[in-house]
């Protein structure tokens, strides 16, 4: 399941909350070179990198999708599919509208969830109050939303995130209607 949206909309916060009421979940943990904020752990929230060994993992391959965003590079390392497949754990990645294109062009069966917040306004105040971001950095990801937006229809579902426990119970409602599909049923019933 891909899960991504705007900066700020709140994937994050979600996606915690939704990995603590379903256990069949792992959430991929992304590679970035952007410095941690406060209370990120390496390894955990993401895996802190140079920008160079960021670069030289592009070079050898080593990510399933990866993208520049806001001057950073962020990529999923094919290591965390596959650590899930091993366990038998279906996986959720928190990706930005351009890695999610990635991932549906190579993974087909893939669930895209595109979060949006209820307003522009409302965007504006949740990036504000992170408390990270200074006036242009505001206002680039504001002008970003647009052209992330503009993605919308390339997604499976929508949820606003008006409210954690709404947005919540809405992504768990489409995860189990997808477990639940014909062709995921078959499989797992035919031990593939």
């Amino acid at each position: 399941m891909v899960i991504s949206g705007p900066s700020g909309v709140g994937k994050g916060t979600l996606c915690k909350a939704l990995l603590e009421e379903v256990k069949d979940l792992s959430i991929s943990v992304s590679m970035t070179t952007r410095e941690p904020r406060k209370g990120e752990v390496d390894g955990k929230d993401y895996f802190f990198v140079s920008r160079e060994e960021f670069l030289e993992r592009v070079k050898r391959n080593e990510f399933v999708e990866w993208a520049q965003v806001y001057g950073h590079y962020y990529g999923t390392p094919w290591s965390e599919l596959k650590n899930a497949l091993e366990k038998g754990r279906d996986l959720v990645l928190e990706i930005d509208t351009q890695g999610a294109m990635q991932i549906k062009e190579k993974f087909k069966e893939g669930v895209f969830v595109f979060i949006l917040p209820p307003s522009r306004e409302e965007l504006r105040k949740r990036i504000l109050k992170r408390g990270t971001e200074n006036p242009d950095s505001v206002k680039k990801r504001l002008e970003n939303f647009q052209e992330e937006f503009k993605y919308i229809f390339e997604y499976d579902y929508v949820v606003v995130n008006d409210s954690i426990p709404d947005a919540v119970e809405k992504i768990k409602s489409i995860y189990m209607a997808e477990k639940c599909r014909p062709h995921r049923i078959i499989k797992s019933w035919k031990g593939e």
